[in-house]
């Protein structure tokens, strides 16, 4: 679950940003949509524990992210968090298994091949787990960076532009594919993307709920 109060972040030197207050249910869809600048990728760092509001309070997984310390933060981060990048930075000098193992050892934990393999399997990529991210298809990428995301089988899973630079069959393969992970996961998931097809895959849909934001001065 994600609950936000008052909640504003100010830059130095820049613009106070204060968004909507809301309230998703563990295993609901938040869609963030918004022009570039709006606020969408501060939005996502807040919830994920990377910044501190400038004022209200954020509420993510059952923990307000105000009390937590930096060293309590990682650790929550890990635990609780799983994040899609729009570039999924995948290492190119590692294997697709060893990148997933990489995210075991970024977290303290220490490597589980039969969760990777668990990983890779449900998202169809379990064969490919030799090969390098050079080796993949975007959409073979994209698969490979989401089983990253929920290999330590976080609450809320943070997806930037997921359906950046894709066409209209794949965009709602995209979309079809991070729901069916996250109530795999029953995780809540958050969608950031200035992109009319995301809502359109996602409108009508049960726990599902949007929030347009844009520059709002304090």
């Amino acid at each position: 679950m994600i609950t936000t109060r008052q909640l504003a972040y100010q830059y130095a030197g820049g613009a106070k940003l204060r968004f909507d207050d809301i309230d998703v249910t563990q295993g609901g869809v938040l869609l963030l949509r918004g022009a570039s600048g709006s606020g969408k990728s501060t939005w996502l760092a807040l919830a994920a524990g990377l910044l501190t509001p400038t004022a209200g309070d954020i509420t993510v997984a059952g923990q307000s992210l105000l009390a937590l310390g930096k060293v309590a933060g990682d650790a929550w981060r890990a635990r609780t968090i799983g994040f899609l990048p729009q570039k999924l930075h995948l290492s190119s000098a590692l294997t697709v298994h060893a990148n997933l193992a990489m995210a075991q050892w970024a977290a303290g934990q220490a490597q589980d091949d039969a969760r990777i393999r668990e990983a890779l399997t449900a998202l169809g990529v379990n064969d490919l787990a030799t090969r390098k991210p050079t080796q993949l298809s975007g959409g073979q990428a994209q698969r490979v960076a989401l089983a990253r995301a929920v290999l330590l089988q976080p609450q809320v899973i943070l997806a930037d532009e997921p359906t950046a630079s894709l066409d209209d069959e794949a965009a709602a393969q995209a979309v079809a594919l991070l729901q069916a992970t996250a109530k795999r996961q029953g995780a809540t998931l958050v969608i950031a993307t200035h992109d009319a097809r995301v809502a359109a895959n996602l409108d009508g849909q049960i726990g599902f709920q949007p929030l347009f934001l844009g520059r709002k001065q304090l």
